[in-house]
């Protein structure tokens, strides 16, 4: 009986620096609607209150909080179109998260431009930058 037990036991601890050695990355998948002409698509980031709401058409982002206590909030991150008249078409734009939680990669999908998007409560962490 000792030795039963002694040997569920090894095999018992054998799994547990497996678990202790698998990683998992924190990074949110965005999936895409299937639709490329909608209009706005809403983004996760890795902070559990916060979406982005994009513009598919011009560009322009608002950071989304939501809240079970009556605090919800919308604010703009980029509130100037990129694109306007004929050229903002559905689709044109699309968010990328990168590893960073506060940071994503804001491409036009038509003339290849990226923007460095990056939201945060405090109005001067928050911003967008062209990366040439």
């Amino acid at each position: 009986m000792k030795k039963v037990l002694f040997a569920f036991f090894l095999c018992l601890m054998s799994f547990i620096p497996t678990k202790a050695q698998t990683s998992t990355s924190n990074t949110k998948t965005t999936v895409a609607s299937p639709d490329s002409n909608v209009n706005f698509r809403l983004f996760q980031t890795n902070n559990r209150w916060t979406f982005l709401k994009l513009d598919t058409r011009t560009g322009e982002i608002k950071h989304v909080q939501y809240s079970t206590d009556g605090e919800a909030m919308q604010y703009d991150l980029n509130n100037m179109p990129l694109a306007e008249g004929e050229d903002a078409k559905p689709g044109r734009f699309f968010l990328y998260p990168t590893e960073n939680t506060f940071n994503f990669i804001l491409l036009d999908q038509i003339d290849g431009r990226v923007w460095q998007v990056q939201w945060n409560i405090d109005r001067d962490k928050r911003g967008i930058w062209r990366i040439y």
